[in-house]
């Protein structure tokens, strides 16, 4: 499968009009997709600030793009019912014409349950909501009707239409948790998303998930793998953080080449508004260019 490229915004201390604008420039470069969050309040900054509702702007960001996949990365399991996640992302997907990627995980930011009041149970009983969630979300894909009895979640003889464009939306599941989301990534997920590591805490990572695959009778090759990266590219200066890429395109082509080597399909750009667009011209052209020979 080819190479894709794209940005991972997110939609906190910004206006829709930045927002929108960023994910258009993305496009006329030619990036392949963009994401945004689920959160309701800004994350890893100042959390006292303003952050739009993640389903709805992608809503209206998919209606002003006509290209670009238009994902979800990722959708927390303790606020969202799957039914209503799953009606969500086929709205979207028909919005866009079937442009729809829809990542879910356990949920990790409990401020943001504390100040809405969103149950906040343990890991073991969030990942247990994650699993019965992609049950429910792919059977209703799939199935004219549904009918789910679990612990957490259950519909009764769900209609469930439109279905998706293309008969389905691919499903990825964010995190990096050995045990428990790569398990749930080998039963359930068309894709895989987990943020830049050193390649040999990849190569372990990928070895769970292997393990995991063979014990759910999958392929490894058969599921998608995205990273997201941190990068400030041909400007200089000192690291905003220890994550973050600072230098030249070629370098950071250089720091990526492991992971293509690993099956790594897909790479998203951090690219929070305001937009950089040195950094996000060179992503496109010249660190696609050098990754994709």
């Amino acid at each position: 499968m080819a190479l894709r490229f794209g940005i991972h915004t997110g939609q906190q201390h910004t206006s829709f009009g930045e927002l929108l604008a960023l994910w258009q420039h993305a496009e006329s470069i030619g990036l392949d997709w963009a994401s945004v969050f689920d959160h309701f309040i800004p994350i890893f900054s100042d959390p006292e600030g303003p952050c739009f509702e993640g389903f709805s702007v992608l809503s209206a960001l998919a209606a002003g793009t006509k290209k670009l996949r238009c994902g979800m990365i990722v959708s927390g399991v303790t606020y969202r019912n799957p039914v209503l996640l799953a009606k969500a992302a086929t709205t979207i997907d028909h919005v866009s014409n079937g442009r729809m990627e829809l990542g879910l995980g356990a949920a990790w930011f409990e401020l943001e349950h504390q100040q809405y009041n969103f149950p906040f149970p343990s890991v073991g009983t969030r990942m247990d909501m994650l699993e019965e969630a992609c049950e429910v979300i792919t059977s209703l894909f799939k199935q004219e009707r549904t009918t789910f009895e679990g612990k957490h979640f259950s519909v009764k003889d769900a209609l469930f239409l439109p279905k998706p464009v293309h008969g389905s939306i691919p499903l990825w599941i964010g995190g990096g948790g050995e045990k428990r989301t790569l398990r749930a990534v080998a039963r359930y997920a068309d894709g895989w998303n987990y943020f830049l590591t050193s390649p040999e805490d990849y190569r372990r990572k990928l070895g769970f998930l292997e393990e995991h695959c063979r014990d759910s009778a999958r392929r490894p090759e058969d599921i998608r793998k995205a990273l997201i990266v941190r990068a400030i590219l041909d400007q200089g200066g000192q690291a905003p953080d220890e994550q973050t890429y600072v230098g030249s395109a070629d370098g950071l082509a250089e720091k990526l080449k492991p992971f293509v080597d690993l099956g790594v399909e897909d790479f998203l750009l951090l690219a929070r508004p305001p937009a950089d667009h040195r950094t996000l011209d060179a992503w496109a052209c010249e660190v696609r260019s050098i990754l994709t020979r």
